[in-house]
């Protein structure tokens, strides 16, 4: 994992896959990318390529958390650059009802042709989804199987036509299994602004009765980026006492956090959901939503942890840290942000997604560093 450039680069020989692996491709386009500054989420200034963009190895961090093994790309024992993902971001899991964890990620940058419309030399995917059933995290998470197009690679699951200002990518935040069925919340970003801040469409529901390998839009649970919507359009899920609970953030980082609730089985009528406005749950009325959290967060995932007995809040906050929060209840209170990763530690890091079955003393989450645009998986003990 500490080499400079992995061998199956070096030698321009085959993946794993027994695919050729187009060297001078990649080795073009990361020397492109190389003098690029690296943007908060624009997919398209990225460089994937080890040694290349500095990163030879894992993060020697000293703080609280640490870095268990990275999960996609080049130095991953995963070699997901076989399926065509040399690069990708935020990694959002569940559950699927069935023994594994389904793990979504954002725009992947691979081989192919290049989106130069919009400046990018990578050919793009705005969306991939790896399963895995390992339970063992302490040497990382190992991945099984991936939805594949026609030409091996990571399928696109919703695709999007990658167009500035119409829609330049479709990305999932968050997801949940229901009775076996699968679903997945994505934001149709419009336009990538300034690092941290963009403007979306719209956040929908996709949803897969084939276990994530072939996704339809649910056009009915639409939330447009206007009015009380706009603080729903990039979500987390989490399945508590027959109710499906949806917290919400408006797009970009920085915003505040609200969440609304409705029955399982009513998951796709928006009609259903109920919104606490701090004191009560008001059915069907979006506008009646309170925030939940302050100061300013930015992607966000929450679970319910067994060891502590309380709910869980990950997200970044202003400074790019990755805090983490506590409830007695999913409407909070949320107690202060307890600093897991400092900014400093690891620069350029977003996204903090906890890992499902870490219910433990051990708590395991997927954060991104775009200087790398890869994923980590990082720990970090819980202390009562």
């Amino acid at each position: 994992m500490g080499e400079r450039v992995p061998g199956w680069l070096r030698s321009g020989g085959r993946g794993s896959t027994g695919r050729p692996v187009v060297r001078a491709g990649v080795l073009a386009v990361a020397a492109a990318l190389a003098v690029a500054a690296p943007a908060a989420a624009n997919p398209n200034t990225v460089n994937p390529i080890p040694g290349l963009n500095g990163t030879t190895a894992l993060p020697d961090l000293r703080g609280r958390t640490s870095a268990v093994a990275q999960a996609t790309g080049l130095l991953s024992a995963n070699r997901t650059q076989d399926t065509n993902v040399l690069g990708t971001d935020l990694g959002i899991m569940w559950d699927n009802g069935n023994g594994e964890i389904l793990t979504a990620f954002g725009d992947s940058a691979g081989l192919g042709i290049p989106n130069l419309l919009n400046g990018s030399l990578w050919s793009w995917r705005s969306n991939a989804l790896y399963r895995s059933a390992d339970r063992n995290l302490a040497d990382g998470m190992t991945f099984d199987s991936t939805p594949r197009d026609l030409l091996g690679q990571a399928k696109e699951l919703v695709p999007s036509p990658k167009i500035p200002y119409v829609e330049i990518s479709r990305i999932p935040t968050a997801g949940v299994a229901v009775d076996g069925v699968q679903y997945m919340s994505l934001m149709s970003v419009n336009h990538w602004g300034e690092p941290g801040k963009w403007e979306t469409n719209f956040s929908r529901l996709a949803v897969s009765t084939d276990n994530g390998e072939n996704w339809v839009d649910a056009p009915e649970t639409s939330r447009p980026n206007v009015d009380g919507n706009r603080n729903f359009q990039m979500s987390a899920f989490i399945k508590d006492g027959g109710y499906v609970y949806q917290y919400g953030t408006p797009p970009g980082r920085g915003g505040l956090v609200y969440v609304a609730r409705v029955p399982e089985k009513q998951i796709r009528d928006l009609g259903a959901y109920e919104y606490w406005n701090g004191g009560e749950w008001k059915r069907g009325d979006v506008g009646a939503a309170a925030p939940i959290v302050f100061g300013g967060v930015g992607e966000l995932s929450v679970q319910y942890n067994q060891f502590l007995g309380q709910y869980l809040m990950l997200t970044t906050d202003n400074a790019n840290s990755v805090v983490m929060r506590r409830s007695p209840s999913p409407t909070g209170p949320w107690g202060p942000p307890e600093v897991l990763l400092e900014a400093r530690e690891l620069p350029t890091a977003y996204g903090a997604y906890m890992h499902p079955w870490s219910s433990g003393p051990d708590l395991y989450f997927l954060t991104t560093v775009h200087s790398n645009y890869n994923v980590l998986l990082l720990r970090t003990t819980l202390h009562r």
